[in-house]
């Protein structure tokens, strides 16, 4: 008796569902209702003869066997997708954090245009982990306390060094510069992002016995350096998204910067490494952080 092959809609379908953990936003990402998601599901299960997904109130989630028909789609999906790729470039797209983004790259990206006209750059903002090839991202800068996807080629960019800054007004209302303790008696901002950002800096300082106690937490560290140029308090922040701040004057750093417990890293897609366009922008980006 002749075996029913599943469809590769029904496959994608089903695998885009596992992976984002929801019919409808499966069925976003491929185009389609989630009517039509739904019954490619069905018909898989009834090949198969297993449920693949449990199916919860706001979600969906892959039973034991799914979970393992899901994570070989997506790796054979990867492959097709960086297969094709090689061959049908599109535009270089680089992905980091808003914060990044705004402070550090945008500032210095007409020096890029300027000296590779030619190349057309996408920008995407995120700070998470990701699937280069699925998402069709050239690049990514990242932070290394987020581990790296197990196919992409990591880079170093620079050390992180972090530091506390402010507005000149607040430092010297607060009397900041000369003692580290002095920071118990001033307006603690934090990042919602970094939650261990202060204690992190504290140890490195070598002072983990200062205890400081978040006043305000931001959702973005964009908004934090923004609430400290305010005057409205201290913030922690790596020093390559508030130097233009610091430049311009509108930002001091009491106690300067230190080497912090991170590094800035570059994941490299791999099915683009000979990409002489992507090559350009890994060296421009390090000739920046080198500066």
């Amino acid at each position: 008796m002749k075996s029913v092959r599943p469809s590769l809609n029904a496959l994608r379908a089903f695998e885009a569902s596992a992976r984002l953990g929801s019919i409808s936003l499966a069925a976003a990402e491929l185009g389609v209702t989630p009517g039509a998601v739904s019954r490619h599901i069905q018909t898989l299960e009834g090949i198969f003869g297993v449920p693949l997904l449990r199916r919860l109130p706001q979600s969906v989630v892959p039973t034991d066997e799914g979970g393992r028909m899901a994570a070989k789609l997506g790796e054979g999906f990867s492959i097709i997708d960086a297969s094709v790729a090689q061959f049908q470039p599109g535009p270089l797209t680089l992905s980091c954090s808003a914060t990044i983004m705004m402070h550090w790259l945008i500032p210095q990206l007409a020096a890029f245009k300027r000296t590779h006209p030619e190349t057309e750059l996408r920008l995407n903002v995120n700070y998470s982990d990701m699937d280069l090839v699925r998402e069709e991202v050239s690049l990514a800068i990242r932070n290394d306390m987020v581990p790296p996807p197990s196919n992409v080629i990591v880079k170093h960019l620079m050390v992180e060094e972090v530091g506390v800054v402010c507005s000149p007004e607040y430092m010297q209302k607060a009397a900041l510069g000369a003692h580290l303790e002095d920071l118990k008696n001033a307006h603690i901002l934090a990042p919602k992002t970094r939650p261990s950002a202060w204690q992190d800096w504290l140890e490195v300082m070598e002072r983990p016995d200062i205890q400081l106690e978040p006043h305000d937490i931001y959702e973005h560290f964009y908004l934090m350096i923004q609430a400290a140029s305010c005057g409205l308090g201290v913030a922690i922040s790596p020093r390559m998204i508030v130097e233009n701040e610091i430049r311009s004057g509108k930002l001091v750093a009491p106690y300067g910067f230190i080497d912090g417990k991170f590094n800035i890293v570059m994941w490299i897609a791999p099915h683009l490494r000979s990409s002489k366009e992507l090559q350009d922008l890994v060296t421009w980006i390090s000739s920046c952080a080198a500066r």
